[in-house]
Parts: C-alpha cells; sequence; structure tokens
C-alpha cells in the first residue's frame, strides 16, 4: 500500500499505510475535526502545507515546524526541533520512554484543539522564530554514526523517529550498518522506506 502523496487524500482518506485507509476504521475519520481545526491554525500562520510520509507537514523558512498525526487512541501535532521550546504549560509529551525530547501533544477529543489553540499558536510562532533566525538544537554526539538520510526521515516522520529512538544500541548499529555500506543516497533513501515497517515493530535489520 502507498502513502499518500495529496494532501487532501490524508484528511479525506488516511496516510495510506495500513488496511484500514480509506475505511470507517481509520484513525483520520475518528479524529476529523480535531485535525481539520490543527489545519486551520497552521495555514492561517502562514505556515507552508506539505506532504511528507503520508502525512501533512507545515513548514517555515525551509524549515519543517510541525507534522500532524492520528492513532487509534489519540491525534497529535508533533514539533519539529522540538528541543528549542520552553513549553511553559508543559503539554508536550514523548512517546516512548526512550525518546529523547518532549515534542508532541497528545489530544484525545476533538474539542481540546479550540480549548488550547491559544498555547498551540504561541509555540508554532515560538518555532517559526527559530526557523526564521536559522537556529537549530545543539547536535546530540551518538556512538552510532547514522546516516543523514536516516536523520531527515526521522525529522519528517515523528513515529519513526520515536521508534528507532526505542531500539536497543544493537538494532539502531543495524540498521545504521546497512544503511552506510549503501554507496548511493537514493538507495540508502529506499532502504529506509523498506525498513520503516520492521524500525516499528522493534526489530534489528536482519531480523524477520
Amino acid at each position: 500500500m502507498a502513502m499518500i502523496s495529496n494532501i487532501e487524500d490524508f484528511f479525506a482518506k488516511g496516510c495510506g499505510r495500513c488496511e484500514r485507509f480509506a475505511t470507517p476504521l481509520c484513525s483520520v475519520r475518528k479524529w476529523e475535526s480535531g485535525l481539520i481545526e490543527l489545519r486551520r491554525i497552521c495555514i492561517s500562520m502562514d505556515l507552508e502545507e506539505v506532504v511528507k510520509w503520508g502525512h501533512p507537514c507545515y513548514t517555515f523558512a525551509g524549515r519543517n515546524i510541525v507534522i500532524l498525526g492520528a492513532f487509534r487512541e489519540a491525534f497529535v501535532i508533533s514539533f519539529m526541533n522540538a528541543a528549542l521550546l520552553k513549553d511553559p504549560e508543559g503539554l508536550l509529551q514523548k512517546r516512548g520512554a526512550n525518546t529523547q525530547h518532549a515534542h508532541e501533544i497528545l489530544l484525545k477529543a476533538n474539542e481540546q484543539v479550540k480549548k488550547i489553540e491559544a498555547v498551540i499558536r504561541a509555540y508554532i510562532e515560538e518555532a517559526k522564530g527559530y526557523a526564521e533566525a536559522g537556529i537549530k538544537p545543539p547536535i546530540v554526539k551518538r556512538d552510532i554514526e547514522i546516516p543523514h538520510e536516516l536523520v531527515e526521515a526521522m525529522d519528517a516522520d515523528p513515529q519513526l523517529a520515536e521508534a528507532f529512538h526505542a531500539l536497543t544500541p544493537g538494532r539502531q548499529r543495524s540498521y545504521a550498518f546497512n544503511l552506510n555500506s549503501a554507496k548511493k543516497s537514493s538507495t540508502r533513501v529506499s532502504r529506509i522506506k523498506k525498513f520503516r515497517d520492521k524500525i516499528i515493530a522493534g526489530k534489528g535489520a536482519m531480523e524477520r
């Protein structure tokens, strides 16, 4: 099943990454009104709307600012480069115990968006300021040499990032070794797409 590439398809059918796509069981259907409210906020704040990894992503000054997602239990607005955000309201959460930085606002009711709209707008405005100024979070030194294609893929796909960081060091190394062995960037990008389901499932590169 192919991920969607048209932004309207997400709000009408879902992301296209599972068998629930374009059915009443799709998580987007459950959280449709809340996701549309988040979309309204992002567009009204001069963010550019694009599709990345099957999800609506909103950019500013050439930087990913937020990405929207839907799960069975909740829907989220995830902030890129969240390590920079001050989060005075304490709304940002981590997805998974091994996620490095709290980066997403988890919403469990469609009505929640309007209740915290002012906070969401303030956080987006802060993130826009960093993007415009070219400020990036400090680079965290890793023992594992992660190829930049995987870093970029995780920046665009919070679920992938969370799942990868939750892997054991050995499993992380298995992907780093496999990807770094490819000479061409296009080959690494292709492998990342094929590896995504394994990473989400918590498996290593060589596991079935």
